[in-house]
């Protein structure tokens, strides 16, 4: 296993009372937020990326996990930050990340939700026979590298569990059949050189989320890990524009309180 230069931990970026909770995708661990969790900081709010169960470990203790233990660390995330004293709290996830933000919308009082590269559709079609394939066989090899300027940053896993696969596989469907339930505004982002996950998973969020007020944005040039990417200093600051809007930041009072 390659571990990235920065040990996967959660991390807490103190600013104003407007929080973001800050989530990360299957496999994944914070190290692949912590751009984005400094640029939102650097704009005023107080951001928290917490560490998803079985994730920065090893291949052995994320396949003791499934969905629920992912939404739960998700949930603890956004208590964590109600703790602090954060009023209003958004929500930011990457891949698996965005769908957790989209559950969590429904069941918490958030007042924004933001997905990057969130899965309706993927690349690989076997996800959807992980019910039966990890019955035949309990781990896959890891895909393809990333590009080196990605790679890098990562926590890798070499296999990769699939009866956690298959967790993320029931995942993905209870969150696409609550997508109408989802009220609060979204902002939906999207690479288009996907290598992960199927581009046209942004039109169904679109189509399906219950939201009034929704928008999605192309990063054409971008790959799924878009938080590191080539395109990320134009969607750090989409972002900002798009949580500006909803829930601005209280900026002046904290300013010396932030740490980086």
């Amino acid at each position: 296993m390659k571990t990235s230069p920065r040990r996967p931990a959660p991390f807490t970026f103190a600013g104003g009372k407007a929080g973001l909770l800050l989530l990360h995708g299957f496999t994944g661990t914070t190290a692949e937020l912590l751009p984005l969790g400094r640029a939102l900081n650097r704009r005023g709010y107080t951001v928290h990326a917490p560490l998803l169960a079985g994730h920065g470990t090893t291949p052995e203790e994320l396949a003791q996990t499934g969905w629920e233990d992912w939404w739960a660390s998700a949930r603890e995330g956004y208590r964590t930050l109600r703790a602090m004293g954060c009023d209003p709290i958004g929500a930011v996830g990457l891949s698996m990340g965005g769908l957790l933000a989209l559950d969590l919308a429904v069941h918490e009082a958030l007042a924004a939700v933001a997905t990057l590269c969130a899965p309706v559709y993927v690349r690989d079609k076997r996800l959807w026979a992980t019910g039966v394939l990890k019955y035949l066989r309990p781990y896959a090899r890891r895909g393809r590298a990333k590009p080196p300027h990605i790679e890098r940053e990562l926590y890798v896993y070499e296999k990769i569990p699939l009866s956690s696969v298959d967790s993320l596989r029931r995942l993905m469907l209870r969150v696409r059949r609550r997508l109408p339930d989802v009220r609060v505004p979204v902002f939906i982002a999207q690479s288009g050189q996907d290598e992960t996950v199927d581009p046209r998973s942004a039109d169904a969020l679109y189509a399906e989320i219950g939201s009034a007020h929704k928008e999605r944005a192309l990063y054409p040039h971008s790959t799924h890990i878009i938080t590191l990417d080539v395109e990320k200093d134009q969607l750090f600051a989409d972002l900002a524009a798009f949580f500006a809007r909803w829930m601005p930041p209280d900026v002046g009072d904290d300013e010396n309180s932030r740490r980086s």
